[in-house]
């Protein structure tokens, strides 16, 4: 059995996050499917055995059992030394990122990209208007971030970064709009954190891609 195991599916960012910094770490590591879009995180089973907040990622290590990808991000990045903002401000300024990142950006652009492509029916015509209005305002927020700096704490990629990639490698039609074209610091940074030893497509990381027709 792998060190550790991940509880995950191809199509969460939320745990794209986690499977690209294991990957990236060189990290022993198992994913373990999770079959969300048949419902089986809302089952009592999965709650009482796996996350009593029904979701995904999931990272079993020895006899942790720990939830939230920006937990997980930065109990790895502890483990192994690797992707950690060395000093107190660096890492009070990643948590503020992670938790931009969760409320702001992708936490915006994984519904709206849900009910663009995932969701059936697709979404209501005003919703998808107003998610689009507060993704394209976080985008800018990075974008302008990035201008002036490789990564988002500074020269070197950090947990921050990890974070905030989750679902920004996605096709651009499972969005309608290409995020890199559109953003162009992003895009950059995209390609940076792409080019970084062992880094790999979400697709290609995790279970569960593509969906049954």
């Amino acid at each position: 059995m792998a060190e550790f195991q991940l509880y995950c599916f191809a199509q969460s960012g939320n745990s794209y996050r986690v499977a690209l910094m294991l990957t990236l770490i060189g990290a022993d590591w198992q994913p373990i499917f999770v079959d969300f879009f048949n419902g089986e995180t809302r089952t009592a089973d999965y709650r009482s055995s796996v996350n009593e907040m029904g979701e995904a990622p999931v990272l079993v290590h020895g006899g942790k059992k720990l939830s939230q990808s920006g937990v997980i991000l930065l109990y790895l990045a502890e483990h192994s030394g690797k992707f950690l903002p060395h000093g107190e401000d660096a890492r009070l300024e990643a948590l503020r990122w992670i938790i931009f990142d969760n409320q702001k950006l992708n936490g915006i652009l994984a519904t709206y990209r849900f009910l663009h492509a995932l969701a059936k029916p697709s979404g209501d015509p005003a919703v998808m208007k107003f998610l689009k209005g507060r993704a394209d305002s976080a985008l800018r927020i990075l974008d302008k971030r990035l201008a002036s700096r490789s990564y988002v704490l500074g020269a070197e990629p950090t947990i921050a970064d990890l974070s905030l990639v989750a679902y920004l490698y996605y096709p651009a039609e499972e969005f309608g709009f290409d995020i890199a074209a559109e953003h162009k610091n992003i895009g950059a940074w995209l390609d940076r954190i792409k080019a970084i030893p062992r880094w790999a497509h979400p697709y290609d990381l995790m279970p569960g891609y593509p969906l049954p027709a």
